[in-house]
């Protein structure tokens, strides 16, 4: 038997157009870890940082858990939508009280807007071919 404090885990699932984010809280001092690298690393875009961590800018707990992040599918935008309502759900494990703060910036909320399908006859969802008289 081995002697390993069983630290406190907090899950959420986190999803935006085609990307979906399993997101892990454990307590720490604030390292974001995304697919194995740091968040740094992971988004070139500073934008993309600021949008995954602001469940925990919002709740001030930035420095107070670490976040493991496994992402997959669609775009670094995608996956940074995705990467902040993960956080946000597993933020609700750690204290009920925050729903309030989190719902009222709408980080619980899904973003249902998806790509739209291909239509047959059409070129993309809405583009039909040029139309010729003759």
């Amino acid at each position: 038997m081995s002697a390993v404090a069983n630290t406190e885990t907090y899950y959420g699932t986190g999803r935006r157009k085609t990307s979906v984010a399993r997101v892990r809280l454990l307590p720490g001092n604030g390292k974001v870890v995304v697919n194995g690298r740091d968040i740094d690393d992971y988004f070139a875009r500073p934008v993309l940082r600021t949008i995954a961590r602001q469940p925990l800018v919002l709740t001030n707990t930035e420095g107070k858990y670490d976040v493991l992040v496994n992402v997959h599918g669609g775009g670094p935008t995608g996956q940074a939508g995705a990467i902040r309502h993960g956080i946000a759900r597993a933020l609700l494990g750690v204290d009920g009280e925050l729903r309030g703060s989190l719902k009222k910036a709408g980080y619980l909320t899904r973003d249902p807007r998806m790509k739209e399908r291909r239509k047959y006859g059409l070129k993309k969802a809405r583009k039909a071919p040029q139309f010729s008289k003759r």
